[in-house]
């Protein structure tokens, strides 16, 4: 029997679950980070999509429906022994998922949590893959992505470009921009710390997801760093809706060409396999 602290009490789990559910994608690619695949998870399509890490998804893993609303009679149909959700989107039905199996909730949006998302993530990581009997496998991913991290920052030291930077994501909806800025409180923002960067966005709060949602205006105020960007190849925002800006095309990075394009599928949250590939694609463009 072992005994986890979650987000909501003390869950007890006999054994060493083999069938669990990830109702959540961090929780999913923790599951496979620690060398296991579920029978079933939220949103299989909408993961494949969004997070491209390094250990695929099995052919095998059931679709349980929605990460808002998964459908609690897929879930029992898999018999797991293990159910792992987040608070925000599954607390309310916690009761009936406890009914199927086991299972634990984790909040990583809660006041404390959101000081430092890294920690967390690790912390998360690490509890699942102690559940899964894989704790060994679990301290060697983290182990391997802190070896990671000394070599990236080795790659990026003489890079000027990125040594100030601010990350964005930007989309479109109805024609209206948004820009999504990562603060310091951000997964991402942890990670391009420890690759010796630093970001020159700071909110005048805390963000609860690690980003401030803005305007372009708000770029003015961080011009002279480098901008670091996340866009979805079909809504290039930039190219459709920034290009005759006057505020945009009066940016320093812009005039100055310093603006640098991970990807739009990069997932800058997740666990440590998305950490992973955020590091190697920030090297891949930034790196010498």
């Amino acid at each position: 029997m072992k005994t986890v602290n979650d987000a909501l009490g003390v869950v007890e789990i006999k054994g060493v679950p083999q069938r669990v559910v990830a109702l959540d994608w961090v929780y999913l690619e923790d599951v496979l980070a620690a060398g296991v695949q579920p029978v079933g998870a939220a949103d299989i399509e909408g993961y494949k999509t969004w997070v491209k890490v390094k250990v695929a998804i099995g052919p095998d893993v059931q679709d349980v429906g929605a990460r808002f609303e998964p459908n609690l009679e897929q879930i029992a149909a898999l018999k797991p022994d293990l159910i792992i959700g987040v608070k925000y989107r599954h607390e309310k039905i916690a009761d009936q998922l406890k009914a199927i199996a086991p299972t634990l909730i984790f909040d990583p949006f809660s006041p404390e949590e959101t000081q430092d998302p890294y920690k967390e993530m690790e912390e998360t990581f690490m509890t699942i893959a102690d559940v899964l009997g894989k704790k060994d496998e679990g301290q060697k991913m983290l182990d391997n992505l802190n070896g990671m991290y000394t070599e990236a920052k080795e790659k990026l030291k003489d890079n000027k470009a990125g040594a100030n930077y601010v990350l964005l994501q930007a989309f479109s909806d109805q024609n209206a921009v948004t820009f999504r800025i990562f603060t310091d409180n951000s997964l991402a923002g942890f990670i391009l710390s420890k690759l010796g960067m630093t970001n020159a966005y700071k909110s005048d709060k805390l963000e609860e997801f690690g980003f401030s949602e803005t305007s372009v205006e708000t770029l003015t105020k961080v011009q002279d760093a480098s901008l670091i960007t996340m866009i979805q190849t079909d809504d290039e925002v930039l190219n459709n809706f920034m290009k005759d800006n006057p505020v945009w095309k009066g940016l320093t990075f812009v005039k100055e060409n310093r603006i640098f394009a991970l990807g739009g599928d990069t997932w800058p949250f997740g666990g440590p396999l998305s950490a992973e590939v955020f590091t190697e694609r920030v090297v891949s463009v930034l790196g010498k």
